[in-house]
């Protein structure tokens, strides 16, 4: 009874992870619906988190102080994964999910840079080869035939890189403020995705406010589905890398992946072709063994 128990526990991390990667592999599709029901990215994503704060902080108002003992690190925390959530909902909204994904999973790359000048962590010789594998599946896959630079093609790449810039951010970030709970994270994290979008809002679209009463039935019902999605993807996220080592959760997290491909194919007729599935493996076997990038502290 004892060793079931211990293997139930053991395994609840990973569902956790497996949870938070196959809802984010399916989230585009409800957002993309909203979009085309005249809610847009900036304000669906606004909205939804609204409500994940709305419905969290009472749940986790025990833990406000916590937040503001270290509210620097706290701001820091919401403010990155505020943008995170907001350029990836609008890159799922305007890009195909499979680029936008891959270009995302470029975060071991920009890990790199925020671990050294924020954790002191410094790249191991495994890590340097790592990264240039990674970077250069992202070569292969943005690849022109007519010469130009291997860049993103559209602001929804463009969105999409720069959210997997701002996810190695808030994991760094979050490794670092430790003295942080992981309800005052979770706080942080539906702060930064409700205010984030808001100064867009305002400036790109000052009316959409004034549409809220004339929202169908239905609009409300996949909004307010997709604010639990949210709550659910926090928590269970936050509570799987607490207690799964980090190069055994990248592998995990990588089921989003397929996820992404598998609905992105059957809901939307997208799929990769040719170089992108080259440049998709040269970036995926990257991220599997991004936990060795750093070399380990000698004490």
């Amino acid at each position: 009874m004892i060793m079931q128990s211990n293997s139930k526990h053991a395994s609840l991390p990973v569902l956790a992870l497996l949870m938070s990667a196959t809802l984010w592999g399916l989230i585009w599709y409800p957002y993309r619906w909203l979009s085309h029901m005249g809610v847009s990215g900036l304000m669906s994503s606004f909205m939804t988190y609204g409500v994940a704060l709305i419905v969290g902080l009472p749940l986790y108002r025990r833990h406000v102080s916590n937040a503001l003992a270290a509210k620097w690190w706290w701001l820091a925390i919401a403010v990155s994964s505020g943008w995170t959530n907001t350029a990836y909902v609008l890159a799922v909204i305007n890009g195909e999910v499979m680029r936008v994904s891959l270009l995302f999973y470029l975060a071991p790359l920009w890990t790199i840079l925020f671990s050294r000048v924020l954790l002191g962590e410094r790249l191991s010789r495994l890590g340097f080869y790592i990264i240039l594998l990674s970077l250069a599946g992202a070569v292969v896959m943005l690849w022109q035939v007519d010469g130009r630079l291997p860049l993103p093609r559209n602001p929804a790449e463009w969105a999409g890189l720069s959210a997997g810039v701002s996810f190695a951010l808030t994991n760094v970030l979050s490794k670092k403020a430790d003295m942080l709970s992981i309800e005052a994270k979770s706080l942080g994290i539906w702060v930064g995705g409700t205010l984030v979008p808001l100064p867009l809002l305002l400036l790109l679209q000052p009316l959409s406010f004034a549409a809220w009463t004339g929202y169908s039935v239905q609009v409300w019902g996949v909004l307010l589905m997709l604010a639990v999605a949210m709550i659910i993807i926090t928590v269970v996220l936050q509570y799987g890398l607490l207690h799964v080592a980090a190069n055994r959760a990248i592998i995990i997290l990588l089921f989003e992946l397929i996820v992404s491909a598998l609905s992105a194919y059957f809901l939307a007729g997208e799929s990769l072709v040719g170089k992108e599935w080259l440049g998709a493996a040269m970036i995926m076997t990257a991220s599997l063994f991004s936990g060795y990038l750093n070399k380990p502290s000698t004490t």
